[in-house]
């Protein structure tokens, strides 16, 4: 079946939009691509017009997800296999598909209620190379998409069968009981679309927000650092120390953002060949690290 190649762009809601623009470009180094009429960002990391949209809305949290194909016939193939699957879907207008700076989309909803979108044709500017809006060597991004989100859902068994059987993705792995040292055992399985070791990840159970975190990755370790540094001079608070994960081996640590949740900023990342690829089950989130500070609640 036709799959989903890549993790497009995420829409966060969020009534905290002057800090998230602070945030965005002073600690993450984000470009801010454009701004709707609302007060919309578009935030740009790479040759894509954005793979971020920050949007006026009280909720604080994931409220879109945007997968991409690589061609129309490619939409086309999605859209047949999600009829036969039984799942409604719509055809995006010509309004919405110059909002989100595509050729073309079809919109569904997926089983935790989280507005979804598949496309095809995202702009891109060749002709205006990305700015970063302080010095970093940029993003890990192109065929793999832009990260990977972790999110929490009412049924692990309904997610897996929406993301793997209506939508292409595969597991790369599982991690149980616990992630980051958490109190409270977990169940927790990540996803893969392309090479990157996991676009999605799902927790079952009740939190306080859908989104756990968003990841970057960089292209240095030393973009890390940095950044490590800035959150300790800007008073961004760290929620999980410096550390490196048992699974996908990235380096990483997690800030919260205006909004409360994670955001996740890392170096390296293991990659997944289909071919010879391996589920594993572990034991812990992390080799070493990732260790909430005294003060801090995930």
């Amino acid at each position: 079946m036709t799959a989903v190649s890549q993790f497009a762009y995420v829409g966060i809601g969020t009534s905290k939009l002057k800090e998230w623009e602070t945030f965005a470009t002073e600690i993450l180094g984000f470009e801010v691509s454009d701004k709707g009429r609302d007060g919309t960002l578009f935030l740009r990391i790479d040759e894509n017009h954005h793979r971020f949209i920050i949007y006026p809305d009280k909720s604080d949290d994931l409220g879109l997800i945007g997968w991409q194909v690589e061609t129309a016939e490619a939409l086309e193939d999605i859209a047949s296999h999600l009829q036969t699957c039984g799942i409604k879907f719509e055809r995006g207008t010509p309004e919405e598909t110059k909002e989100r700076h595509v050729l073309s989309l079809i919109k569904l909803v997926d089983p935790n209620g989280i507005a979804t979108e598949i496309c095809y044709g995202p702009l891109i500017l060749s002709a205006r190379p990305v700015k970063f809006s302080r010095p970093i060597s940029g993003f890990a991004t192109g065929a793999m998409g832009f990260g990977h989100v972790t999110m929490t859902v009412d049924s692990l068994q309904k997610t897996l069968e929406f993301y793997r059987d209506a939508l292409g993705m595969r597991i790369s792995d599982w991690v149980r009981p616990q992630l980051e040292r958490a109190a409270t055992p977990v169940n927790l399985v990540f996803m893969h679309c392309n090479n990157r070791h996991h676009s999605m990840a799902f927790l079952e159970g009740k939190f306080p927000k859908r989104i756990h975190h968003f990841m970057v990755q960089l292209q240095s370790l030393d973009d890390v650092g940095v950044a490590y540094d800035l959150c300790h001079d800007k008073g961004i608070p760290i929620v999980l120390t410096l550390g490196r994960h048992t699974n996908d081996q990235m380096l990483s640590f997690y800030m919260r953002n205006p909004s409360g949740f994670a955001v996740e900023y890392g170096y390296g990342n293991r990659d997944v060949d289909d071919h010879t690829w391996q589920v594993n089950l572990y034991d812990t989130g992390s080799l070493w690290g990732h260790r909430p500070p005294k003060n801090s609640s995930v």
